[in-house]
């Protein structure tokens, strides 16, 4: 009997350390399953993040050419709207310069007209408003309207020789192209 719980305490011990060696292969094996997932939600939550991120900077992209197109198409919008605007009064002015052009008896209704009409430059002026020189100029088709060619003029061959009517450019832009008459 003695023999017998020896032999079962033996049983008991070694069936007590496979037990424990089985636990501790099981540990390793969770651990290493558990570090494969942890590694597997890693890539995972990378990838995620760098999915976000590439979204992030096209949005951002996208709202700087939005801004860049908005503001762009804003300057443009008042630019037109001047050049309309100023499109408008240069009917008035050409028929301010006639009036000077023509005669008058009362000097004080004379020198009245010149200080409108002073006025009325000053404002073009400060609005960016430029007369285009065109007398005597080479002809430029791009700000010159040629209706006439004259013959036998003291300017030589393609250079403007008479102006019919003054042009403009609203800084680079032209409001009106001068109509202008060219030596040939």
């Amino acid at each position: 009997m003695a023999e017998n719980e020896n032999l079962s305490e033996e049983l008991e011990e070694e069936l007590n350390e496979e037990t424990a060696e089985n636990a501790d292969e099981l540990d390793e094996a969770d651990a290493a399953s558990e570090y494969n997932d942890s590694a597997a939600q890693f890539a995972d939550l990378e990838d995620a993040l760098a999915e976000e991120k590439d979204k992030y900077l096209r949005l951002f992209a996208e709202y700087d050419n939005y801004r860049k197109r908005t503001a762009k198409e804003k300057t443009e919008t008042y630019q037109n709207a001047s050049v309309q605007c100023v499109e408008k009064l240069l009917p008035v002015l050409d028929s301010f310069e006639r009036s000077l052009e023509a005669e008058c008896t009362d000097e004080n209704f004379k020198n009245g007209m010149n200080m409108i009409y002073n006025q009325f430059k000053n404002f073009l002026t400060q609005m960016n408003v430029n007369e285009i020189e065109a007398l005597g100029a080479e002809f430029d088709p791009n700000i010159h309207n040629a209706i006439q060619q004259q013959d036998g003029t003291d300017y030589a061959s393609n250079y403007v020789c008479a102006v019919f009517q003054k042009g403009y450019m609203l800084g680079d832009k032209l409001v009106r192209p001068a109509m202008v008459a060219v030596a040939i």
